[in-house]
C-alpha cells in the first residue's frame, strides 16, 4: 500500500503542489479548489504541507449517512462519489486534520483521492518534499531522518 510521504524541512512553501492539484482535479489554477494545502510560517521560514492521511479508520466514512465516502481496502484511499453527497458537512466536521473542506463554490467537498494513484502533486514538487511510496519505504525513510537528527546531537554534545 502507498501513501503520500511530506518532508517538511524540504518544502519551500512554493505552492507548485497546490496549483497542480487544482489543475488536474477542477481544471483551473485555484488553491482554493486543491486537495493538499501548505500552511505557512513565515517567522520562522517554515512551511507545512497537509494533505488527507488515509485514515484506516476513518471518522468521516463513520458519519457519512449517505455512503459518499467510502474506504477502498485494495489502495487504502478514501473516496468520495459526489452523486451520493448531500452536502450535509458532517465529513468536514469530523475530520480530525482538517483535510475535507469545501470548493471554492461551497457546493461540494474536496479530499484527497491520490489521484489514481499518480498523485499530481508529487510529479511538481521540485525540492522533493513529497514521496508516493510504499508504507514500509516511508517509514524507514522517517527512522533514517530520524537517526540523523539524533547523530548530529550527538556530534555537538546535547546542543543544537
Amino acid at each position: 500500500m502507498k501513501l503520500l510521504s511530506i518532508d517538511v524541512s524540504k518544502c519551500t512553501g512554493c505552492r507548485a503542489c497546490e496549483y497542480a492539484c487544482s489543475f488536474a482535479h477542477a481544471g483551473e489554477f485555484n488553491p482554493l479548489d486543491s486537495r493538499i494545502k501548505i500552511s505557512e510560517f513565515l517567522d520562522d521560514f517554515v512551511f507545512v504541507p497537509s494533505v488527507c492521511t488515509q485514515c484506516e479508520d476513518a471518522y468521516c466514512v463513520s458519519v457519512c449517512p449517505t455512503n459518499a465516502l467510502t474506504k477502498n481496502n485494495e489502495t487504502g484511499v478514501v473516496e468520495f462519489n459526489g452523486d451520493k453527497c448531500i452536502g450535509c458537512k458532517q465529513c468536514v466536521i469530523a475530520c480530525p486534520w482538517g483535510s475535507i473542506k469545501l470548493n471554492h463554490t461551497a457546493k461540494e467537498i474536496i479530499k484527497c483521492d491520490m489521484c489514481g494513484g499518480d498523485p499530481e502533486c508529487v510529479k511538481v514538487c521540485q525540492a522533493k518534499a513529497l514521496k508516493f511510496v510504499e508504507v514500509e519505504d516511508a517509514v524507514l525513510d522517517k527512522q533514517h531522518r530520524n537517526a540523523i537528527y539524533y547523530k548530529e546531537i550527538a556530534s555537538t554534545g546535547g546542543a543544537l
